[in-house]
């Protein structure tokens, strides 16, 4: 174990168990635990929670939070829109569970962004 004086705070909501375990590893297994750490995030964003965007629509941005996915995009309308694109419109997205046992993605609306700012 390292020097209590130099251990840094853990995030909030990571687990007591998690927290001695990782403060139990050398230094080496550290490096690997993030490692793998990394690549099972990697895996879980590929599979679990896919932000598919509808035909005509760029996403701008994607922000991950606790309970929800933050995300910017602008929609294009087909031929002849003087105004296009539209936005850009900031979205939070979520996974439901639906009443048969299926899960389900949900877009809510928020509202027009400045994609300069940080809006999510």
């Amino acid at each position: 174990m390292t020097d209590s004086s130099r251990t840094p705070d853990p995030p909030e909501g990571l687990s007591d168990r998690v927290v001695a375990d990782l403060e139990d590893l050398s230094p080496k297994e550290l490096r690997k635990a993030l490692v793998f750490a990394r690549e099972l995030l990697q895996s879980h964003e590929a599979t679990e929670f896919p932000i598919d965007p509808e035909p005509g629509d760029d996403v701008l941005r994607v922000t991950e939070h606790e309970e929800y996915t933050a995300v910017v995009k602008q929609h294009r309308c087909e031929e002849g829109c003087a105004d296009c694109p539209h936005g850009p419109y900031l979205y939070h997205v979520t996974e439901e569970a639906l009443p048969d046992g299926t899960r389900e993605t949900h877009w809510s609306f928020i509202g027009r962004v400045n994609v300069d700012t940080e809006d999510d």
